[in-house]
């Protein structure tokens, strides 16, 4: 195209000097001004249609440049995504892996544990496959009661339970004699109380396996507690944290929200019109509601995780922990906290932790139906 232009400009420069040296003739010089103008305009004709030519072309040629560079940054934004990806993906599993186990490969870590006890010979995965879900019992214990809480393990079912004592008084091979002594756990600490060792010895990932967590007194009886059915109603209910309700006729009973009402299987609320610490419908706060008292608590798995947290290392008697129990509900307390009314237990309340006090004996308080009642 370009030599075309060329070549027309030429001959046409070439006429136009032709006329200049010809004789200046009237109709000659019409004659020539006439093939001027022809020429100017072929002139034009010719460079407009080589500018579209070369339009045409840079636009093909722009066009390939930017198909070019898009299938360029599209594949630049694909490989940036899956760094992003990978460096993600890489922070997820290292944010997943415990401190500490950082330089292990996924597989290998096992970041729970159990109180199970393992053979010494035979293959571990023979149990495995027989195992089920297990709930967890946990009780501090004297020898001076060696009696009453014998009664209270054999009412949990070996094959439903772990078992675990936390020995206060340092005296733990005279519970040899006991059939179900081997099965448990014995752990030994003077005059310590039971916050003391739960909180060094049911880590959240310890008992992770186990469903519920019972962490009760001592100084209990279960003649009318039925474990298996106990767990049958909280989870029916869905209370994340629950205590038996207490036989008033019998026990030792501090608050009237854990007194037993023989209406039903569960109560969740107090209502208390007179005297002090009065209970409403639109009570809200414990102990009117949301509230287990701390003798026989039991836990949910997630209920106690959360609990865990909370108990402080110099915590002692538990003083004021029932009220904060709440906020490890998971969910409305008023909901997912109560207690279970058709399996009861007797609370004698004798402290024993350091030696039984002669001089108190046992201390019976009774709730009367005329002064509150439960719902």
């Amino acid at each position: 195209m370009f030599v075309l232009q060329n070549s027309i400009a030429s001959t046409i420069m070439m006429k136009l000097s032709n006329c200049g040296s010809l004789p200046k003739d009237p109709a000659y010089k019409r004659q020539c001004f006439c093939n001027l103008i022809s020429a100017a305009a072929l002139l034009c004709i010719v460079f407009f249609m080589g500018s579209a030519f070369v339009a045409i072309d840079i636009k093909e040629k722009v066009s390939t440049w930017g198909a070019a560079n898009s299938v360029q940054n599209s594949q630049t934004n694909l490989e940036t995504k899956r760094n992003l990806e990978t460096t993600k993906s890489s922070l997820c599993e290292s944010q997943w892996k415990p401190a500490g186990s950082e330089p292990l490969p996924k597989g290998i870590i096992s970041q729970t544990s159990n109180f199970e006890m393992q053979p010494l010979w035979g293959s571990p995965e023979r149990k495995v496959k027989t195992k089920h879900s297990k709930s967890l019992l946990a009780i501090p214990v004297g020898i001076k009661q060696k009696g009453a809480v014998s009664q209270i393990v054999e009412k949990f079912p070996s094959n439903n339970f772990t078992v675990m004592l936390f020995h206060y008084d340092g005296v733990v091979d005279e519970w040899s004699d006991v059939r179900w002594s081997d099965s448990a756990l014995h752990i030994s600490a003077i005059n310590q109380t039971k916050w003391w060792f739960a909180k060094r010895f049911l880590h959240p990932d310890v008992v992770a396996e186990y469903n519920y967590i019972f962490l009760w007194d001592e100084d209990l009886e279960v003649e009318n507690f039925h474990p298996l059915r106990y767990l049958s109603i909280i989870k029916r209910e869905g209370l994340e944290i629950s205590q038996p309700a207490l036989d008033t006729a019998k026990s030792a009973v501090h608050h009237g929200i854990t007194a037993r009402w023989r209406k039903g299987d569960v109560h969740r609320r107090i209502y208390k019109l007179g005297g002090g610490g009065r209970c409403y419908e639109n009570s809200t706060t414990p102990p009117c509601t949301g509230w287990v008292e701390m003798m026989a608590p039991v836990f949910s798995r997630d209920a106690w995780r959360c609990t865990w947290h909370m108990i402080q290392n110099d915590l002692v008697h538990a003083w004021g922990l029932d009220t904060k129990l709440g906020y490890c509900a998971q969910g409305d307390r008023s909901k997912n906290v109560g207690v279970v009314d058709s399996e009861y237990i007797v609370h004698r309340g004798i402290p024993t932790l350091g030696g039984l006090d002669e001089k108190k004996g046992i201390c019976f308080v009774h709730i009367t139906s005329s002064s509150c009642h439960v719902a």
